[in-house]
């Protein structure tokens, strides 16, 4: 089968799934945030934790929730790390490192989940499920309840700006959404060869006749959330390109259905709870072009590439698993990169010029495309404010979007959010690279200034674009260990994740506040196909005149050498 066919297939079977699931998922997530019941379960757990689930929140006390629950996750899981050597499961691994441990602890909260380790050697069998695994859940369910009270934020009218509960929100985002569809997917993974032990590891005699220690871990039940939520960590350094945890093109297909599946559908809970569903569509057509243009460009790249590497047909193979070959690679590279899930089946790094660059731009767009789990929706919905700004300048009216007024504090706040990503990614690049010889920072293999080294670069861009995007991937060339990579990584995954969040929950509490008033004749359309053109080139447009700079030191003056 040819690489073209290969591609087309694949990505037919992803999207022929996400259509038909696109339907019953969008609506059943808008009936478990709209719901007047709780389960008897979280009942229960509302007592134990003495949580009034009738009391409506500000977005004071919403971000308040957040900002303190949050905290109080990054705490437990630094102490969680640090003590693991006297806990059971821990086979003869030591306590993490203070800042392994701070790192990995904000970027697991963040629902990054960076990893400056190598999991096997470091994290044990009781620390990944315990700390790890469930911060991939309520990581996750952060995002989806932000998300939803931005939706809130349009659809209510209220004096005192009230947008929710985070703590119901929180509940049912993990307890009704993110634990059943793991579980299924934790089952599919099974039958597909993903491994699931609480073993350390075994021996087995290599190819060369030595003894070898293969390590084991519960991988298919983390595996599971791993990808649903977004999250990206690897249960195993090789990550998603491990055997164990991505072992045929089944479940390589499966786990990019389950990357995509809550930031597309989401988009149907959006028009489902605002009532009108061309406003969901919208947005998924935007998300959709973006996503669909990356990965011709990506697919393309890595298609025609020609080196020592490369296949008779011409497609660079390096740093790819054979098993999955170019379309499986570029497929994951741009879900991953477009989610803010991070997870790889290939090494990004050995991606070319032209590829590497297309999925860091994936990351320089917002991670929009279809965004991570409740920030994707969060995110363009903040962009399509800006748009329609402009558009409402353009027609010379006060710009409104779903009824309610755009006013100089909601077109404030919008802004900030936009500005923090590219302020983190700018910032901690320049200083990376000015102060190399402090930073650890040595250019490609050597100093700045020697050749290869606008790779290197590309990968202080790239990594401090995963960082600030809460994403997680990275160019594994570059070696991030140093005390200045840690904690400058890990300030940009805490200022990334929740700044926006602050400006996005002050945003719904200010349009919560309004009354909505009636769209008259000139009021700017923002559904159907000119408003899906006007909102991309807006994406396309902040991120060009902001990164193109940067891209033309890094990822094109490499591809056009």
């Amino acid at each position: 089968m040819s690489p073209a066919l290969a591609a087309g297939l694949q990505i037919a079977v992803v999207l022929a799934v996400l259509a038909v699931l696109y339907v019953p998922v969008g609506d059943y997530m808008a009936r478990v945030y709209e719901s007047r019941r709780d389960l008897r379960v979280e009942s229960v757990l509302y007592r134990l934790c003495r949580i009034n689930p009738h009391t409506e929140q500000t977005w004071y006390g919403y971000a308040g929730s957040v900002l303190g629950f949050s905290m109080a996750g990054v705490l437990f899981l630094y102490v969680l790390q640090r003590i693991q050597g006297v806990l059971p499961l821990s086979g003869d691994l030591s306590g993490v490192s203070p800042a392994v441990a701070f790192n990995t602890a904000v970027s697991f909260v963040t629902n990054t989940n960076w990893q400056s380790y190598a999991p096997e050697t470091t994290m044990s069998n009781l620390t990944q499920p315990v700390g790890l695994a469930v911060q991939n859940f309520v990581s996750a369910a952060v995002g989806m309840a932000v998300a939803v009270a931005l939706i809130r934020g349009f659809v209510r009218v209220s004096r005192g700006g009230e947008i929710g509960n985070f703590w119901v929100d929180l509940t049912r985002g993990s307890l009704r959404i993110l634990l059943p569809f793991s579980f299924v997917i934790a089952l599919i993974l099974l039958s597909q060869g993903v491994i699931q032990s609480f073993h350390t590891g075994f021996e087995s005699t290599g190819l060369d006749g030595n003894s070898v220690t293969n390590a084991l871990a519960p991988v298919a039940s983390q595996e599971a959330i791993k990808e649903l939520g977004t999250n990206g960590g690897g249960i195993l350094a090789a990550n998603s390109a491990h055997p164990f945890e991505n072992p045929t093109p089944v479940s390589n297909v499966v786990e990019i259905l389950a990357i995509l599946l809550i930031p597309v559908t989401l988009t149907r809970t959006f028009g489902t709870m605002v009532g009108d569903r061309k406003q969901g569509l919208t947005l998924l057509a935007v998300m959709g072009v973006l996503w669909g243009s990356l990965l011709a460009v990506t697919l393309a790249a890595e298609s025609g590439q020609r080196g020592v590497a490369a296949t008779a047909a011409g497609a660079m193979m390096e740093g790819k698993e054979v098993r999955f070959g170019i379309p499986s690679t570029t497929l994951f590279a741009v879900s991953t990169t477009g989610t803010s899930t991070g997870a790889v089946n290939s090494a990004h790094d050995s991606l070319s010029p032209l590829g590497g660059g297309a999925v860091l731009l994936n990351m320089l767009l917002g991670e929009i495309a279809p965004g991570g789990v409740g920030t994707g929706l969060y995110g363009i919905l903040v962009l399509a404010l800006i748009a329609v700004f402009v558009g409402g300048l353009l027609v010379g009216r006060t710009p409104e979007y779903l009824g309610k007024k755009l006013r100089q504090r909601e077109i404030t706040l919008a802004a900030l959010s936009v500005l923090v990503m590219p302020a983190l990614v700018l910032i901690g690049t320049g200083i990376t690279v000015i102060l190399s010889s402090t930073t650890g920072f040595q250019g490609n293999g050597g100093d700045p200034g020697t050749p290869g080294s606008i790779h290197g670069f590309s990968e202080v861009l790239y990594a401090f674009a995963s960082a600030s995007n809460n994403n997680g991937s990275a160019f594994g060339g570059l070696t991030v260990t140093s005390d200045w990579f840690q904690s400058a990584l890990g300030l940009c995954m805490l200022f990334g994740r929740f700044l926006p969040i602050i400006f996005v929950l002050a945003l719904a509490g200010s349009l919560a506040s309004q009354k909505k008033t009636a769209a008259g004749a000139g009021t700017l359309p923002t559904a159907g196909p000119m408003f899906t053109g006007l909102l991309t080139g807006t994406v396309v447009l902040v991120a060009a005149l902001t990164f193109f700079p940067a891209l033309a030191l890094g990822p094109i003056a490499e591809a056009l050498q």
